[in-house]
């Protein structure tokens, strides 16, 4: 019985494809360029309780609310709250930084940093904010190199060629100022983002890992959440209010736009808006490429960071400094760890490749009647079919090298830095890369990386064909019968990358070390090789495999004529919309839209002696205290999380989330399980975005760090009908 009804619930889900991955968007979804909100997109926002106009949301000749909202390293997004430069964004964005100031002394990762005074601010090397100034569609003239009889390598030359010729006039024009083209549809439209850099950025206030990971890799990506995700920064100009790098003379930036910080709450149904900068998503993507994403690029991280992860994980919980130099490489990598399994899992879960299916099924009976288009398209998906087949195998292997070593063994890691290092560059340059290595060797283990390198080669091993297998592993038969152990301790024995000394003996010039005789050296040289060689296997497939993904992407938007088609996610400012609002994840269970410090108390209940569950006594006696005072809401608790249906994904994490009026509500910080397959599609009746509560941060802040001072800057906003 229970195979018949999931034969009949899976031809029924078929039958709803079509419907499900028709033209017609559903609402919320969409992750829309600022220049892209045509009249329905805004009428639809105002119907749902947008209250600003269009140029109070993007205006390039003035000022606007994008104005407030920064991309934070190039890996986060962020939102500037106060006229003296503060800038919130999420706890594991700011985590890094936190990291490299923490030391046993000190540890600000386990208690948390506050800066008393303005003097006390941390500088941190290498992380910058961007503002956007403005963006164009510079499409004609990207493609007006480009002709029919190009093949793609030839094609994307000309690409980048024009494009850099685009970012150079930018710079040229302003050397504050920084042009990125960026590709779209596919590599069918292209995107000038203009921005200006701020690389002056301090660490202000971070809140205990006990509050900004509470829960841990057993939270992520669930829900409830009871996370304050959120650190605080602050950006740093010269006099004239102009970037500039580090120096103690720079003083607060004064920005032109502060985002004001709504102490009013929401209830279901109230406005949210997300602005920031999401990564990458997929959405256009073919079966066949999501079929292979599964087979390779997933199953490898799922399988080798577990591995890797739970070695880090069992030496960090022994060791207090282990836990402070691994914390952010551990948070970094469980992250897209977890990401995977959900992915996978929600693939199957929701039907994602029926799905996906059943709409090039609609496409390929469109073709056929088309003339013009049958006489172009007409080998489309066979084309797609047999070069995803070919590179199969390939592409499998490559994902575990590099997850296995690239992104996994770091004495391989420090091999390939040293290798890059360009020491004929300008002094500044050489300057900086040095700084960057020298930090890598301070937050390195080498007897945990020793053992995590062994694990991995025998992994890689294990679950690769023989004919991938790179050189290391012939040495390791002939002269180590086979053990790869004993070959993984010679190498670590004799390589003088473990340390700093290799790179200083290199670094003077010592004729007593020759840098490319070292062992770790010679094991990088030769896993790019393989690197290569597997690459080359299937270039000409996937060259093709490009051309033939842009092929679908556009065909799929003409066929759609009239439809309302936003480009997937390339690392630009979005919007996204919705609502706030619970879900129904399973049958018979809903989950509320907020959450109170009722379920941190559950918690630690629920997973005794946990540490990932442990806070500081000081912090709960506050909540048992129950006195939340402006931070509360209307029924007298304080809301530390909430969800709305925006559609986010890696890169939005520090987004502001803000009301119709554009006052921010808090930080986006994280998906949830049931819709982990967001990145190639968005699941409206399950995809919801999970933020965390601007009330809860101003209350952390003000009561637990006793940084009031801090709140004083910001503008908070309270109006009577909410209060």
């Amino acid at each position: 019985m229970k195979h018949v009804l999931n034969h009949t619930l899976g031809f029924v889900l078929l039958l709803l494809a079509g419907l499900f991955m028709s033209p017609v968007l559903w609402a919320d979804e969409g992750m829309w360029l600022l220049g892209q909100l045509d009249k329905r997109t805004l009428k639809e926002m105002k119907r749902e309780g947008l209250r600003l106009k269009p140029r109070e949301l993007y205006n390039p000749q003035g000022l606007s609310l994008k104005d407030a909202v920064v991309s934070f390293g190039g890996f986060c997004s962020g939102v500037v709250v106060s006229s003296d430069g503060l800038v919130l964004t999420n706890h594991h964005c700011g985590s890094e930084s936190v990291q490299f100031h923490s030391t046993e002394a000190h540890d600000y990762l386990r208690d948390g940093f506050v800066a008393r005074t303005r003097a006390e601010e941390l500088p941190n090397h290498d992380l910058y904010v961007r503002f956007l100034c403005r963006q164009e569609d510079v499409t004609k003239r990207v493609l007006s190199g480009v002709t029919p009889t190009m093949n793609e390598q030839e094609r994307s030359q000309t690409i980048d060629s024009i494009s850099l010729a685009i970012s150079q006039e930018i710079s040229a024009t302003d050397s504050t100022l920084v042009g990125v083209v960026d590709a779209c549809y596919s590599g069918n439209a292209f995107l000038l983002s203009v921005y200006r850099d701020y690389p002056d950025v301090r660490l202000v206030f971070a809140p205990p890992s006990s509050v900004g990971k509470f829960g841990w890799d057993n939270d992520n990506w669930e829900w409830p959440r009871h996370t304050g995700d959120f650190c605080v920064f602050r950006i740093y100009a010269d006099s004239l209010n102009r970037p500039a790098p580090y120096d103690p003379s720079n003083v607060p930036y004064h920005p032109q736009v502060v985002a004001p910080i709504s102490l009013d709450g929401y209830r279901p149904g109230t406005f949210c808006m997300t602005l920031g900068y999401p990564g990458s998503t997929e959405r256009y993507l073919s079966s066949y490429g999501i079929e292979q994403a599964i087979e390779g690029q997933h199953e490898a991280q799922i399988t080798i960071r577990g591995i890797k992860q739970s070695l880090w994980k069992e030496a960090m919980n022994r060791n207090q400094q282990l836990r402070i130099s691994y914390a952010a490489k551990y948070d970094q990598s469980s992250n897209y760890w977890k990401n995977s399994i959900g992915t996978v899992r929600s693939i199957r879960k929701l039907h994602l490749l029926e799905q996906k299916r059943a709409r090039e099924q609609q496409l390929k009976e469109w073709i056929r009647t088309q003339p013009a288009e049958r006489e172009q398209l007409l080998h489309l998906f066979t084309n797609l079919e047999q070069y995803y087949s070919q590179t199969r195998r390939s592409s499998r292997a490559f994902a575990y090298l590099v997850e296995c070593f690239f992104n996994g063994s770091e004495l391989v890691q420090l091999a390939f830095d040293v290798l890059n290092l360009d020491t004929d560059a300008e002094e500044h340059v050489v300057a900086d890369n040095l700084l960057k290595l020298l930090r890598k060797y301070n937050d390195y283990c080498e007897p945990l990386d020793r053992c995590v390198t062994k694990a991995l080669m025998k992994a890689y091993r294990e679950r690769v064909d023989a004919e991938f297998l790179p050189p290391c592993y012939q040495t390791i038969d002939t002269d180590y019968q086979g053990n790869v152990d004993a070959y993984v301790d010679s190498l670590f024995n004799q390589t003088k990358l473990t340390s700093t000394e290799g790179l200083r003996r290199a670094m003077e010039n010592d004729s007593t070390y020759q840098i490319y005789q070292d062992p770790a050296i010679g094991l990088c040289i030769d896993l790019l090789s393989q690197m290569f060689e597997i690459r080359s296997l299937s270039g000409d497939a996937l060259t093709e495999i490009a051309r033939c993904e842009r092929q679908l992407d556009a065909a799929l938007r003409r066929m759609d004529d009239g439809g309302h088609h936003y480009p997937d996610a390339n690392g630009t400012l979005r919007l996204s919309y919705g609502t706030i609002g619970g879900y129904d994840p399973y049958d018979g269970v809903t989950y509320d839209y907020f959450t109170t410090p009722l379920g941190i108390f559950e918690k630690i209940c629920n997973h005794p002696g946990n540490p990932d569950y442990q806070v500081q006594p000081e912090l709960l006696d506050l909540f048992q205290q129950g006195d939340f005072g402006r931070y509360a809401d209307r029924d007298g608790q304080m809301h530390l999380c909430f969800l709305s249906n925006n559609d986010i994904t890696g890169g939005n994490s520090g987004s502001a989330m803000f009301n119709g009026r554009g006052e921010l509500l808090g930080l986006a910080f994280d998906g949830n399980w049931e819709a982990m397959s967001s990145d190639l599609r968005y699941e409206p009746r399950l995809q919801r975005t999970i933020g965390v509560d601007v009330r809860y941060i101003l209350f952390i802040i003000e009561q637990y760090g006793k940084a009031a001072h801090l709140v004083e800057e910001m503008q908070l906003i309270s109006t009577s009908q909410g209060r």
